[in-house]
């Protein structure tokens, strides 16, 4: 690159972007911003009103509550509780306009994915691109807030993580020249749809104290809750990936991701531990066990259209 194109780029990267429709502030501007600095802007920020509606653990009666206490998880320990509930109030956190860090997590989001030295404007069709139902990501962020965006953050900063978040993305934009007989085919699917139906089933998976062990025994909740949500993104991206899923199959694999989230959260963690430490080779070998035999008889949704339930009081929304 001549010394004159490399002038007229930091120019160019220097410019101040559209400004966003609300705030005034500017889109692309802004620094990138690290997932820790994010944590602790939330760590000190007034959350009070989303502190409110935090519930406590899902509440569970008669017999389901004598199984509960004889035969289920530990509770998490009293030391934990308040990350916990951080956790919890940033899921019912909406994402704000006026507030300059919620506008750089989005920002870092859309540069890391789109591997993009520059912003872009607040809203547009851009977002749809990456994975969003329109052209504002935040209507998307209904029971996850901005522990939504978190976990994106989070997936996409992590040198360890990034990779795969990249590959991810790549698979989601699955395109072809093929007929459109074929279009069926396609394995593209709204990658931060996906997301955050993801950050969904862990939030449940928290509430329902599937995670009090490991968390007891890390001493940490945020960090598990990432860890779990780049393992479960992990495991419906194998599947997705070697079983040749397209968004018809949605439904059925999130369902599914959710029991062994809640279930097996050990093993997909020790799964994603795994993969970090691969070999290149060792992993291209590496498929998933063939599809449940009950896949048959589903009539899958998609995935823009899967409403996760949340049992009794734990709701969120």
């Amino acid at each position: 690159i001549s010394e004159e194109l490399r002038r007229a780029q930091e120019e160019w990267e220097a410019v101040e972007e559209i400004q966003s429709g609300l705030g005034g502030t500017s889109a692309g501007a802004a620094p990138p911003i690290s997932f820790n600095e994010a944590l602790q802007y939330f760590q000190t920020a007034d959350l009070s009103e989303c502190r409110k509606k935090v519930r406590a653990t899902v509440r569970r009666q008669g017999l389901a509550a004598l199984v509960r206490f004889l035969f289920g998880p530990p509770r998490l320990q009293p030391q934990l509780q308040g990350e916990r509930e951080l956790a919890l109030a940033m899921a019912l956190c909406g994402l704000d306009d006026n507030e300059r860090v919620h506008m750089r997590i989005l920002q870092t989001i859309y540069k890391k994915l789109t591997r993009s030295r520059l912003g872009c404007p607040r809203y547009g069709a851009h977002w749809e691109e990456l994975g969003f139902q329109g052209a504002d990501p935040g209507t998307d962020l209904r029971g996850t807030g901005m522990l939504g965006l978190m976990q994106i953050l989070y997936f996409v900063m992590d040198s360890q993580t990034l990779p795969l978040a990249q590959e991810i993305f790549t698979l989601s934009q699955h395109e072809t020249q093929a007929p459109a007989i074929t279009l069926l085919l396609l394995q593209n699917f709204p990658f931060c749809i996906m997301s955050v139906n993801i950050t969904r089933i862990v939030i449940q998976a928290l509430r329902e104290e599937r995670l009090s062990r490991e968390c007891n025994r890390r001493q940490q909740v945020i960090a598990v809750l990432n860890d779990l949500y780049a393992a479960a993104f992990l495991q419906l991206y194998r599947i997705w990936k070697w079983q040749h899923k397209t968004v018809a199959d949605s439904g059925f694999l999130l369902k599914e991701l959710e029991l062994a989230t809640k279930k097996k959260p050990k093993q997909l963690l020790k799964s994603l531990e795994a993969y970090m430490n691969r070999s290149p080779v060792a992993d291209s070998l590496q498929q998933p066990p063939p599809p449940s035999a009950s896949v048959g008889g589903i009539n899958f949704t998609g995935v823009c259209d899967l409403q996760v339930e949340l049992e009794g009081e734990a709701r969120l929304i």
